[in-house]
């Protein structure tokens, strides 16, 4: 394969009818270690949502149980990229992520910020910071809106934003009016930072604590109250690193193996294997009342804009 190929075979499909394709494409193939990396950031910067951030640190699953946390969470996901949302594991963690979900009242408007970071974040990352090999196209930008558009309808999510110019305009303004610190919010943002550290050797534990709270932008260390905040000199030198990465990696023969998510070494909850419907959490109580079937799947639980987490 030549350097290109994989980019040159998203645009032989279409964005919208094959954006699951594509976006196993990016994220096994082309961007793997950056594809995670930002939706690391993206799921973090959540937890400077006081609604969000309260009730991660309230059901301990942050704090107390990171790396399962940690381990469930890069699954589920990564398990509905690589299996797209048909019958089989892909559906079956759309299911459980459901069912999860419906455990708590969360507020339509969090989801569609949670969603909104999805999208944005990994352009950001690569395209925005510079942190890619190449840059994302415009035909590959819509098709990860369009994969996460869909994912959000059947996740029961309502007026999810058409483009993406539209979720980053809803990120962007939802975090300017709801970032704020909450002691559950810091609390859950120690707690993974402290695990991101344990993916390094421990000789190096200091300096990846570093470089990790270096690449976390103003809005997030003012929010969490880091003092002191990383350096001009951290920032600059973390930048620096990534971007002397992405030209490394546009020099490296193309992936032509998929990486997939389970296949990560940091994955440690499941030495021997994992059953999708004994992953997540299992609260003892449901508080919130619903009545349609845990599976947002339109075709088989309903329309698009209805309750999809089901019965607590």
């Amino acid at each position: 394969m030549k350097r290109f190929d994989w980019r040159d075979e998203t645009h032989r499909l279409d964005a919208e009818d094959d954006c699951v394709r594509i976006i196993q494409i990016l994220t096994s193939h082309e961007f793997p270690w950056d594809m995670g990396r930002a939706l690391g950031i993206a799921l973090y910067r959540t937890y400077a949502v006081p609604s969000i951030g309260e009730l991660l640190g309230r059901t301990d699953e942050f704090t107390g149980k990171t790396q399962k946390r940690y381990d469930d969470t890069a699954l589920i996901l990564g398990n509905m990229m690589r299996h797209g949302f048909e019958p089989g594991k892909g559906r079956d963690s759309l299911r459980r992520m459901n069912q999860m979900h419906r455990s708590y009242e969360i507020s339509n408007d969090d989801y569609r910020y949670v969603l909104s970071t999805f999208v944005v974040m990994p352009v950001r990352w690569l395209n925005d910071y510079g942190y890619g090999w190449r840059r994302l196209t415009d035909h590959e930008i819509a098709a990860i809106t369009n994969y996460y558009r869909r994912l959000g309808k059947y996740m029961g999510i309502k007026d999810i934003p058409k483009t993406y110019e539209e979720f980053r305009e809803l990120l962007d303004g939802y975090e300017a009016e709801h970032f704020a610190y909450t002691e559950g919010g810091r609390a859950v943002s120690d707690a993974t930072l402290d695990l991101m550290v344990t993916f390094y050797p421990p000789r190096v534990s200091g300096l990846a604590r570093k470089f990790s709270m270096a690449i976390l932008d103003e809005s997030l260390i003012r929010t969490f109250r880091y003092d002191p905040a990383p350096s001009r000199a951290w920032r600059r030198s973390a930048d620096i690193a990534l971007k002397l990465r992405a030209k490394v990696v546009r020099r490296m023969k193309p992936r032509e193996e998929p990486l997939w998510a389970d296949m990560n070494p940091n994955i440690r909850s499941y030495p021997d294997g994992y059953d999708v419907d004994k992953m997540g959490t299992f609260p003892a109580t449901c508080p919130v009342a619903h009545n349609v079937d845990p599976v947002g799947h339109e075709e088989l639980y309903g329309p698009a804009g209805t309750d999809a987490h089901g019965p607590g």
